[in-house]
């Protein structure tokens, strides 16, 4: 990444590693779909999906990009997340493998949800 921290998203996505770009547009598209009302910034250098919350944030490195939907919106998917490489709150996605679209919908809609109706908060 540039010694220049990024203002906006797209620049954030032009200054990612190339192999990370595309995959990054894929999950902003997914990300924004499934939160049409939430407003993208960049914090902590990393774009972050927000409505009353935090709802998630996304960052790319040279070998894969990191979604955070926070632990609690990971757990009723641990046993779809078996096999992958996850932290606390993170999901690591390898560039050289396609991008799990559907549980990535899915993760991203229950978060969307925790929020609106409990207004879960990002850490727990």
């Amino acid at each position: 990444m540039p010694k220049t921290k990024p203002r906006s998203i797209s620049e954030y996505i032009k200054s990612a590693p190339q192999e990370a770009q595309p995959n990054l547009r894929v999950l902003r598209a997914i990300l924004k779909k499934a939160a049409p009302d939430a407003k993208e910034a960049i914090k902590w250098g990393s774009p972050v999906f927000e409505m009353k919350r935090i709802l998630f944030s996304y960052s790319a490195y040279k070998s894969h990009l990191n979604f955070m939907p926070t632990g609690p919106a990971l757990e009723p998917f641990r046993k779809e997340l078996v096999g992958r490489k996850t932290g606390k709150d993170t999901i690591q996605f390898p560039h050289d493998k396609p991008l799990p679209k559907q549980l990535i919908r899915k993760i991203a809609a229950y978060r969307v949800k925790q929020v609106a109706e409990k207004d879960a908060r990002w850490m727990y």
